[in-house]
């Protein structure tokens, strides 16, 4: 067993409540971590019995190009996409955070975190 780690994919998007941010967008950053039994690919030495890292970000670049309101919503369309693609993933993270939320006052970020 193992993990994969992407971290930090940066990515604009248009996520929000409220209808500037659906205009306007920002940026967001997203964290993913899976779980998986890395033994064919140890033995193997072949991507395709892999967890391919760029499969993984092209998911989540789908996914985030996908408006929603609540970024709880699109981390979990992640989680889910990402099940349907990788099987053989026992565990899924994924970290979704909103960089300069519209808060009245002085935030850095916002960020949920969805498990399977």
């Amino acid at each position: 067993m193992g993990k994969v780690l992407v971290n930090g994919i940066k990515l604009y998007a248009y996520h929000g409540c409220m209808e500037e941010e659906g205009k306007v967008g920002r940026s967001f950053i997203v964290d993913v971590v899976l779980d998986a039994d890395f033994t064919k690919a140890e033995q193997t030495d072949r991507i395709t019995d892999a967890v391919n890292y760029v499969t993984v970000y092209e998911i989540v670049k789908r996914e985030m190009d996908i408006r929603s309101h609540l970024i709880e919503h699109v981390g979990r369309r992640i989680v889910k996409a990402l099940q349907q693609e990788f099987p053989q993933v026992t565990t899924i993270e994924v970290k979704v955070t909103k960089l300069n939320p519209p808060i009245h006052g002085n935030v850095d970020s916002t960020a949920v975190i969805i498990t399977n």
